[in-house]
């Protein structure tokens, strides 16, 4: 029941958010972050997962899930898309970075992600209870400047101000919402989604997902080859 009700209420969201935004969509850009070297096509077999930078359960969903594309490279492509979740208060402005960061330096895209999961206690609700949105976003600023480097501290600073960071984090967000994606994380699959949204899957899960899915490809191979 609790569920329903929950997806009943994003439901709304979604469509207050689409209705009342749409002059900002279609973006120029497919939303998301492809993970490493590893080309997205029609051969590979594709994961699209939904983290906020500062939920704990995406955090725990990471490892395996990077474990699993390790395993299988270069026959799987993990694009990851931020879905800040409102009720995490510094979620946008966690995410905002990333994408200021992203049009920066994408090869630093991820190693900041995984600072963002290795220290999100900092800025969880409780912890910053008593701070400004201000004094938050500098606080992310400086902690972030000493992982990419000190030469972007000007460019973080003036990115927060930027129409176009907020709105590309928005983009984020409703593409999300379009997806019916309510929980993080959540995993699609080459397009399907997969249960248990809001929750990690480990290594072995993966591979139950996988395995399957790598088998069929190579029985078509081998199709292929005897006909």
């Amino acid at each position: 029941m609790h569920r329903m009700l929950l997806q009943t209420a994003w439901v709304l969201l979604v469509v207050f958010v689409l209705k009342g935004c749409a002059q900002n969509l279609p973006p120029a850009k497919y939303d998301g972050f492809v993970y490493g070297h590893h080309r997205v096509d029609s051969d590979s077999i594709l994961i699209e997962a939904f983290f906020d930078p500062v939920c704990p359960d995406s955090r725990d969903a990471w490892p395996p899930l990077k474990q699993a594309l390790q395993h299988y490279a270069p026959r799987i492509s993990v694009m990851v898309h931020l879905l800040p979740l409102p009720y995490h208060d510094n979620a946008f402005v966690s995410s905002r970075v990333l994408h200021i960061v992203n049009q920066l330096n994408a090869s630093a895209t991820f190693p900041l992600l995984e600072w963002f999961f290795k220290n999100q206690e900092k800025y969880y609700n409780a912890q910053t209870r008593n701070l400004s949105r201000v004094a938050v976003a500098n606080d992310i600023v400086n902690s972030v400047t000493e992982v990419v480097g000190n030469s972007y501290h000007s460019d973080l600073e003036s990115g927060l101000n930027d129409r176009k960071t907020d709105l590309k984090t928005r983009v984020s967000f409703k593409y999300s919402a379009s997806r019916g994606v309510y929980a993080t994380p959540t995993f699609f699959l080459n397009g399907f989604v997969l249960p248990d949204a809001g929750s990690p899957t480990d290594f072995n899960g993966w591979k139950k997902t996988i395995d399957p899915l790598v088998g069929n490809e190579k029985n078509q191979e081998n199709l292929h080859f005897f006909l």
